[in-house]
């Protein structure tokens, strides 16, 4: 029940919430205020606009918010003064469609915020298609249209001028929440009775949605200027926590070891679930932190860990082994659970008064700006596009000619006057891949039947107005809040919103849920056909790309490794670059592989070896954490010939398989090291050895691997 408690408390504090809140706000205030003046329908005018443009409203920097909005208001003009000429012939209105299509969906060459400018643009040609208004009407109507687009960018701006790190805080917050279920699947792994398979699924699947997070949180902070200037404290604890909790995430990744090896090894002496059970409180810590971050409260006392840890450095000191690097995998996790403990109390400690000295002294003493991307808004990018080699293009055709489709079946076919719905669907269900498509198509569907038999059950069973408008707005912020977090919730909050707002429009009543809900399935049985046969885009067309980018990323995250071992600077800054490459082309490759389970089984090339390969490149990605974070940061290790063998055996290895799939090498020329008896073995570099022989040995696998996946 605390548990319970604890998420839906989170939820309210989330960056979701506040949007849907937010957006809500936005696009019912013009209409609320104006009704109090006799003029609704410029209120319904102005609200339309606003809605067109929360779709721009996305999470990131301010100023790119406001650049897209800005960008979003004057097509949302040019397109509606289009729209309203165009309706009045129906085959310029079919040929306005076509073109519209194709164009704004092309908008996605230029990144997330610019396709939400492209969606906006063909909502509002979707709303102006059945609008009843005269041609000296167009000019005047669009206008108010615009004015409403300009009200909520306005409100939206000034929303985040009160407050300018919330949005950051939320983002860190929910950050911490995906790194907390990290750490839980990571402890399960110690556990004799969770399924190793499964588990890494698991595992794979979560590291998808904290490298997703991680990038949020960079764009907020890294691209925001009041960020990266650390001119207050609240800045600089957003941008310290930030790089702490991105140094922890490595801490996580780099307690991998085989698992299998290490419960077989030590299964009779009870000390796996014992850092199990470490790994589990220490991931409440570290939850109860990030609910503080969300809900802007203070933590005041964290658990100290050190004599559970003293406890477990004597439980495995008194292990009797045959093998002497048996304790010594028990004593590198213990070494992991350290530094992981001692990333939760910097963490708690900028949130404490007490210890706000520490920002004052302490610098992240890294490059901010190298670790974000800069969007190219060329005009070239865009035409550098037009081919069917580009699945930007490939798209753009699709949705256009779908569209086509979709306006001949909403005159034909539509049971009453908003045939744009059909359009609608069609816009909102077709992606640029076909699992994409599948599973918003599924979720449009399930979410209109549920929420349409809501939306009937309370103008059936609650006639009184005032009720239903609060259900209506209760609808209206939960769809704008689910939108981002959950999709079929927003929908299912959507339905019921809209059939209850057209009850207040006057706008048919009952017989409004029988025609949305067949426009609905008429617009997903196009779509779901046309992301089958027309231009489609699947995944193991793609994947040899994933697969040698990450494989190009390893190799030089490797080469960091290397350089430093053979006596050469590598700069913080160069050190977690590699990382973050890594870890966002990982995770790029896992949820390319989660997009081709939902393909067609004729689509399914190479499976099996694909997961082979996201699977060892987690193992190899988790050791070389496990090297890069003793070598690049503690500066523990020198190089030995035979450790610099070992490095650069797993070089080549990695670069002959990247060369197979058409990518890049990178070359390693390192001196050799100087006579082994200079540099005598310590239990250190027995460790050390012992590591970089498993990245060998993986290496060779993914090698093995990729032979597979090329038949």
């Amino acid at each position: 029940m605390v548990i319970q408690t604890r998420e839906i408390k989170s939820f309210f504090f989330s960056q979701y919430f506040s949007d849907g809140l937010r957006m809500s706000l936005g696009i019912l205030l013009p209409s609320l205020v104006l009704l109090q003046f006799n003029k609704f329908d410029l209120g319904i005018a102005l609200s339309l606009g606003a809605l067109c443009i929360c779709v721009i409203d996305n999470p990131g920097p301010v100023s790119h918010k406001r650049n897209g909005m800005a960008v979003g208001n004057i097509c949302l003009f040019i397109v509606a003064v289009t729209t309203g000429f165009a309706r009045l012939n129906v085959f310029t209105l079919g040929l306005e469609v076509t073109a519209f299509s194709f164009l704004f969906s092309m908008f996605t060459v230029y990144g997330n915020r610019a396709a939400s400018v492209g969606t906006a643009s063909l909502l509002i040609m979707i709303f102006m298609i059945d609008k009843d208004i005269k041609p000296n009407e167009v000019l005047a109507y669009s206008a108010e249209i615009l004015a409403g687009g300009v009200w909520y960018m306005l409100f939206s701006l000034v929303f985040f001028g009160i407050r300018p790190y919330r949005a950051a805080q939320q983002a860190l917050g929910e950050n911490i929440a995906d790194i907390v279920k990290f750490l839980r699947i990571k402890a399960d792994f110690y556990l004799p009775e969770t399924d190793i398979d499964q588990n890494y699924h698991k595992l794979v699947s979560q590291q998808i949605q904290v490298s997703q997070h991680q990038d949020a949180v960079r764009e907020l902070l890294f691209k925001s200027r009041v960020m990266v200037r650390e001119s207050t404290n609240a800045s600089r604890i957003l941008v310290l926590t930030f790089v702490d909790l991105v140094d922890m995430f490595e801490q996580i990744m780099a307690t991998h070891y085989d698992y299998a090896q290490i419960r077989e090894r030590f299964k009779r002496t009870n000390i796996l679930p014992e850092i199990a059970r470490i790994l589990q409180q220490m991931a409440n810590e570290l939850e109860n932190i990030g609910y503080a971050v969300l809900s802007n409260t203070r933590y005041k006392q964290l658990e100290n860990f050190n004599p559970a840890l003293e406890q477990l450095k004597l439980k495995i000191d008194a292990i009797a082994s045959d093998h002497e690097t048996s304790n010594l995998v028990l004593k590198k996790i213990l070494i992991n659970l350290r530094d992981l403990n001692e990333e939760i109390e910097n963490i708690f400690n900028y949130y404490n008064s007490a210890s706000s000295k520490i920002l004052i002294e302490k610098s992240s003493g890294v490059e901010h700006s190298r670790f974000v991307s800069h969007q190219d808004y060329e005009p070239h990018v865009f035409f550098d596009n037009f081919s069917l080699d580009s699945a930007a293009f490939k798209h753009a055709l699709r949705v256009s000619l779908v569209c086509l489709v979709g306006f001949i079946a909403a005159k034909t076919l539509s049971l009453g006057h908003h045939s744009y719905w059909v359009l609608l669907t069609i816009i909102v269900i077709l992606k640029p891949g076909y699992s994409l498509s599948k599973q918003r198509n599924y979720q449009r569907l399930t979410g209109t039947l549920i929420g349409g038999i809501i939306g009937v059950l309370i103008l059936v069973f609650i006639p009184n107005a005032d009720v239903q408008f609060a259900f209506m707005i209760v609808f209206m912020v939960g769809t704008y809040s689910f939108t981002r977090l959950n999709y079929v919730v927003s929908v299912i909050f959507m339905t019921p919103y809209v059939l209850i707002l057209f009850k207040f429009l006057g706008i048919g009543h009952l017989n409004i849920v029988e025609e949305r809900v067949v426009d609905t399935v008429i617009g997903s049985t196009i779509a779901f056909i046309a992301s089958y046969l027309i231009f489609p885009t699947w995944e193991f067309e793609q994947v040899k790309e994933s697969l040698a980018e990450v494989i190009y990323a390893n190799v030089n995250y490797l080469v960091k490794i290397a350089k430093s071992i053979t006596g050469k600077t590598v700069t913080l800054t160069e050190y977690k670059l590699a990382r973050k490459d890594v870890y966002v082309q990982s995770a790029n490759l896992s949820a390319a592989f989660e997009r081709m389970t939902s393909e067609p089984k004729s689509k399914q090339r190479n499976i099996k070896d694909i997961h082979k390969f996201v699977v060892l490149n987690h193992i190899l990605s988790s050791y070389i954490a496990t090297v890069a974070s003793e070598i690049t940061i503690k500066k523990m290790h020198k190089a030995t010939p035979e450790t610099l063998k070992l490095v650069k055996k797993s070089i080549n290895v990695l670069n002959e398989s990247n060369k197979k799939l058409g990518g890049e090498r990178i070359e390693f020329t390192g001196e050799k090291a100087g006579p082994e008896e200079e540099f005598p073995a310590t239990v250190t570099d027995n460790l050390l050895k012992e590591q970089l022989g498993f990245i060998n040995k993986i290496s060779n696998d993914i090698a093995k691997v990729t032979e597979d996946v090329l038949k």
